[in-house]
C-alpha cells in the first residue's frame, strides 16, 4: 500500500485504530501492552486496540515489574529470585538474565543514555545496567530498602522512595548517567510510595500510609501543594498535562490536572495498583484480580481484559 493509501485508510478506522495505524506506518511495528502474568512465570502480549491476547512469554517466577522504552528493552525484575530479565522489546524475547540482586524492584529508563536504573531493596542500592552491553556497570548506595523511583525528563535527575511506606526519599544527581551521585535525603510529609516527574518538572510522591499526595518543587525541594488522595498506597504517572493517580484498595484511577485539581474518577477493578502510560494510553493491571485495564487520556475505559489470575505491573512495547 503506498503513503497516500494507507492515509485515506486510516482516516477511516476509529481513533485508537488511527493511533495504532499512524505509529505502525511510523515505526513498522505493532503497539502492545506487555503484562506480567505474576503467578504464571510469564508475561503477556495484548493487542492494545482490539484487547486480543497475541502471546505469552516464559519467564523466571514472579515477574513483578517491568518497565519499557517504547520501540526498545524491557527490564523485568523477579523480586524473590534476585534477578532481573531483558527482553528485546521488538521481538518479545529474552535477551538476557542477570541474577547478581538481592531484591530487585523497579526501573527508571534514562530518556537520553543507554542506562536503565533498577532499585534494590535488599542491598539499599540503585544499580545502573547499561542495556547495549546487558551488564551491571555501577551501584550506588542510597541509604534504605530502595523501592519506587521517578527520572527527570532530562534524565538528570532521579528521586527514589526508600520504602513502601518510606520515611525518606533519596535524591541522586544523573549529570553522569552511569556514575549516580547522592545528594541528600529529604523527609516527605508523609510515608511515601511512590514517586513521578511531571512534565511541568515539579515531582509528584503519593503516600502510602495516608489519603494525600504531595507535589514538590523539583528546585526548592519544598512541597507546594499537598492534594488528597484515595486510599493507599498510590501510584502516579502523566502524559501531556495530566496526571493519573491509582488507588488499588480503592479501584480508583484519579485524574488531575498538573496544578492538582481533580477532573475525573474512573473505577477500576481492586489491586489495580501500578500505572503506566503511553500512545494516548494508561495501563493499569489489577494485582487482586488479574485484569489490565486500558484508559483513554480522559479517564474513559477502553478495554478491560483477562489476562492471567494475577498481574502486578505493564508497560507499553513495539513489535517488529
Amino acid at each position: 500500500m503506498d503513503r497516500r493509501a494507507f492515509l485515506a485508510a486510516a482516516a477511516a478506522l476509529p481513533f485508537a485504530l488511527r493511533v495504532e495505524a499512524s505509529l505502525a506506518q511510523t515505526s513498522g511495528g505493532t503497539p502492545l501492552a506487555l503484562v506480567t502474568a505474576d503467578t504464571e512465570s510469564s508475561l503477556v502480549a495484548v493487542h492494545l486496540s482490539s484487547g486480543r491476547i497475541i502471546r505469552r512469554l516464559a519467564t523466571l517466577p514472579g515477574p513483578r515489574s517491568i518497565e519499557s522504552l517504547a520501540a526498545g528493552d524491557v527490564i523485568v525484575a523477579h523480586t524473590n529470585e534476585g534477578a532481573v530479565t531483558i527482553v528485546d522489546g521488538r521481538t518479545l524475547r529474552v535477551r538476557r538474565v542477570l541474577r547478581s540482586f538481592g531484591e530487585p524492584r523497579y526501573t527508571a529508563m534514562s530518556p537520553r543514555d543507554p542506562y536503565a536504573y533498577v532499585t534494590d531493596s535488599a542491598r539499599g542500592e540503585v544499580a545502573v545496567l547499561d542495556l547495549p552491553q546487558g551488564r551491571i556497570v555501577h551501584r550506588v548506595s542510597v541509604g534504605g530498602p530502595a523501592r519506587h523511583l521517578g527520572i527527570d525528563a532530562s534524565g538528570r535527575a532521579l528521586w527514589v522512595a526508600l520504602g513502601t511506606k518510606a520515611e525518606r526519599l533519596a535524591l541522586l544527581d544523573l549529570a553522569d548517567a552511569a556514575r549516580p551521585r547522592l545528594v541528600r535525603r529529604i523527609r516527605p510529609p508523609f510515608l511515601a510510595h511512590d514517586v513521578g516527574f511531571a512534565p511541568d518538572g515539579r515531582v509528584w510522591v503519593t503516600s502510602g500510609d495516608r489519603r494525600a499526595i504531595a507535589i514538590y518543587d523539583r528546585r526548592t525541594r519544598r512541597v507546594v501543594h499537598l492534594l488528597r488522595g484515595d486510599a493507599p498506597p498510590q501510584h502516579v504517572t502523566f502524559m501531556s498535562r495530566t496526571a493519573y493517580v491509582t488507588s488499588g484498595k480503592e479501584g480508583t484511577l484519579r485524574i488531575h490536572a498538573l496544578d492538582g485539581r481533580l477532573l475525573r474518577t474512573t473505577r477500576v477493578p481492586l489491586g489495580s495498583y501500578n500505572v503506566q502510560h503511553g500512545w494516548g494510553r494508561i495501563l493499569t493491571p489489577s494485582l487482586a484480580r488479574g485484569t489490565l485495564c486500558v484508559v483513554d487520556r480522559r479517564g474513559g475505559l477502553v478495554e478491560r481484559v483477562q489476562v492471567a489470575p494475577s498481574s502486578h505491573d505493564a508497560c507499553f512495547v513495539m513489535t517488529a
